[in-house]
């Protein structure tokens, strides 16, 4: 299918990070995969949650990140999923404009989700809960958790790619990008297995700052 889809230039012609993510962020983030990908197995057969809804959160946060090969990938499932190119390409731009004001306040978590790293304020989520319901809100964050882990992988696999073409990242190197997606990729079972053990003793999914700051008022008046 033929698509006038044009991926924003601050992402097509990338050639520096927006965001570098330590190994120790990367296993943080792998612990959470075995119980956000059976929240999304589920989710995928009851529909809680709709795909175009968990696309739009999925580029929210590829946007913030900055992942290139991610934004390539998400926005082609998502025009296959039928979103329009005008809405893939306002996310990806960081505009707000065409968000859906029922998706508003958890396209704005999946930004704060990104935008600290995987340690969003306990007040924003509890605002998802309070507004989509708690099993809602289980599947929002673990579509969120899925994406960011891709975005870890796809951020240096980008730099890696572009320094293939003879255009390599700024702030970059070859021993760092293949070093991260080896290691990472070596981490990976280890983090797993540690989410599962985490789940079996009831352990939270989501590690939340319990501090408040002036943004507070931002997540309750969207």
């Amino acid at each position: 299918m033929k698509t006038d889809l044009h991926i924003p230039e601050t992402i097509s012609s990338q050639t520096e990070f927006k965001k570098k993510f330590s190994l120790g962020e990367m296993y943080s983030a792998f612990v959470y995969l075995p119980r956000a990908l059976l929240k999304m197995i589920a989710n995928s057969k009851k529909q809680y949650v709709n795909n175009d809804f968990v696309k739009r959160l999925q580029l929210a946060v590829t946007e913030v990140n900055g992942c290139s090969i991610c934004s390539y990938g998400h926005a082609k499932m998502a025009l296959r999923q039928g979103l329009s190119g005008q809405e893939i390409i306002s996310i990806l731009s960081g505009e707000n404009h065409l968000i859906k004001p029922e998706e508003a306040k958890a396209i704005m978590f999946a930004q704060h989700y990104a935008d600290s790293r995987g340690h969003p304020k306990k007040y924003a989520y509890d605002v998802i809960i309070q507004n989509y319901g708690k099993k809602k809100a289980r599947i929002i964050l673990s579509a969120i958790q899925l994406i960011t882990v891709g975005n870890m992988l796809g951020i240096p696999f980008s730099a890696f790619q572009s320094r293939l073409k003879g255009k390599p990242y700024k702030d970059s190197s070859l021993f760092f990008e293949l070093g991260v997606l080896i290691m990472g990729i070596l981490l990976m079972p280890i983090a797993f297995v540690h989410g599962l053990l985490r789940g079996l003793i009831g352990l939270s999914n989501v590690r939340l700052d319990k501090s408040t700051t002036e943004e507070q008022n931002g997540f309750n008046t969207v």
